[in-house]
């Protein structure tokens, strides 16, 4: 089987608000078959630092409803120590969700490219801040050309 590029993505929520907004973004990338999310955790830091962690398959039933359309294959990848080193840098008296996110839109051309007997010899993730900052100093050079 082919997999698509994986991502380990966590997002913090401050003031454990966590009030779903992101939910019909993510359902509607998994029903475009755009992404698979393999794994997900809840981490919960109170206001003393005090840390919980609740995986997919501990929620209770009308969380787990709440989740259900994201089909998330509860694999345990996360480990252990990938929530500590998470829950270290979560503020007090805040929510994280952490997921490991497949690129499907990724599998097709990487299918592709192995049936042509292609080879990947580099593959990196720009971060988001690198590509900012070099579109800035390019904005720069060329407002100082002209």
């Amino acid at each position: 089987m082919t997999y698509g590029p994986i991502d380990f993505i966590a997002l913090e929520f401050k003031g454990n608000k966590f009030r779903g907004d992101i939910l019909p973004e993510l359902f509607e990338l998994v029903n475009k078959e755009i992404i698979r999310i393999i794994d997900m955790v809840v981490i919960l830091k109170d206001q003393d630092g005090e840390v919980t962690v609740l995986e997919m398959k501990e929620l209770d039933p009308e969380t787990i409803s709440i989740f259900d359309p994201l089909h998330v294959a509860v694999t345990s990848i996360i480990t252990r120590q990938d929530i500590d080193a998470l829950a270290e840098q979560l503020e007090n008296n805040s929510t994280a969700g952490a997921m490991l996110i497949e690129n499907l839109w990724a599998v097709k051309t990487k299918e592709a490219m192995l049936a042509a007997d292609g080879r990947l010899v580099m593959f990196e993730r720009i971060p988001h801040d690198v590509v900012v900052e070099a579109l800035a100093d390019i904005a720069v050079l060329a407002s100082s050309a002209g």
